[in-house]
């Protein structure tokens, strides 16, 4: 299944790289010869990844988009940090070395091991895709993963001041809201009456632990020999120490189910809707037999990660519509802000999390 890895492409216009500058540092800083070659990888929206290949050793760079705060999501040494301190502990791959001299390449970054393996995507060619039994079961392994994360004890990882767990939820609730009001664009009724509702209908006590707050399945690398077992778990730029139920809605925000609508469908980042998924009320069951407990509330969950999801993309388009960045794709994440605000005002009034059309 060799013909199914991941792999870059060639460099998007206006995301190239100063290449005499990095092949020197890295000849440096790694004790290597060789020259340098890079390939980016084309499917992320937040930081940018590329394949640094040094003769036959390959690693992989990271570091933040053209124009963005470096200090908020898109903080270099802290996603390196929680690398570093994971690896004995979870599946991520090997943290290699970080630079934060902004002089080689404009913005701190980091270089990471390659680990060669699969992601599932949303149109992915039909040959790819996994039958119904395979989906089944690589969906299983992707809650369960989830699970094993928010089970790591971050004490004996050096994790345990990585975050703020008190107040972590009214937190990210009224930060949300905040960004969102700081990058809005257009007036959409149901991004404000979703704002609202969850500001309202906090839960007053949660638990605390690990999360990554971007898990899905193209974050997660899988086992080329085995697609079943997920080898690596990938893009870590807004892990923290929180609410793991928070971390579950943020999941369930980019899960998609068969019978939502049309638009959103068409919008899906990932395969939620091949045969063999469960629903996002199964994805929940999932997790909470994992898990060993029980969710009480998960309309509240579902919808603050809907509402998270919208202004990760009201955020990225209006740098698009600023000329900050002139990535096409860009031009229509207005339509995912006002679809997924939409599903999730549906949720709220039917306290449900699926079946809301």
């Amino acid at each position: 299944m060799n013909e199914w890895l991941d792999e870059p492409t060639s460099i998007r216009s206006g995301e190239e790289l100063s290449t005499e500058k990095l092949e020197a540092y890295l000849q440096a800083e790694l004790a290597m010869k060789e020259q340098l070659a890079i390939r980016q990888f084309p499917s992320g929206f937040s930081n940018l990844t590329y394949l640094l290949s040094l003769g036959d050793r390959q690693f992989v760079m990271r570091k933040p988009p053209i124009g963005a705060n470096v200090k908020s999501g898109h903080d270099m040494a802290r996603e390196y940090s929680v690398l570093t301190a994971l690896e004995k502990y979870f599946k991520v791959p090997k943290p290699i070395h970080f630079c934060e001299d902004e002089d080689i390449l404009g913005s701190p970054f980091y270089v990471m091991e390659r680990l060669n393996g699969v992601i599932l995507r949303a149109g992915m060619p039909d040959d790819m895709t996994p039958d119904a039994t395979l989906m089944k079961s690589i969906s299983e392994s992707w809650v369960e993963t989830l699970v094993q994360l928010h089970h790591v004890d971050i004490d004996r990882a050096g994790l345990s001041d990585f975050g703020k767990p008190k107040g972590y939820v009214e937190r990210q609730v009224s930060g949300w809201i905040n960004r969102y009001q700081k990058s809005q664009t257009d007036e959409i009724k149901e991004m404000d009456q979703v704002a609202k509702w969850l500001f309202e209908h906090q839960p007053s006590q949660y638990k605390t632990n690990l999360i990554h707050n971007d898990y899905k399945y193209d974050n997660v690398v899988l086992d080329p020999a085995d697609w079943s077992q997920i080898i690596g778990v990938l893009d870590w730029e807004m892990a923290t120490i929180g609410d793991p139920l928070m971390d579950m809605g943020t999941s369930l925000g980019y899960w998609v189910d068969t019978d939502d609508p049309p638009d959103l469908r068409k919008m899906q980042l990932n395969p939620t809707t091949s045969p063999g998924n469960p629903s996002r009320e199964e994805l929940m069951t999932l997790y909470e037999r994992f898990s060993g407990s029980v969710v009480d509330n998960p309309v509240f969950y579902y919808a603050f990660g809907l509402f998270k999801v919208s202004v990760i993309a009201q955020q990225i388009y209006s740098r698009y519509k600023a000329g900050i960045t002139k990535d096409e794709r860009f031009g229509k994440l207005i339509f995912g802000v006002k679809i997924c605000s939409q599903m999730a005002w549906q949720a709220i009034q039917k306290n449900r999390i699926s079946h809301l059309f």
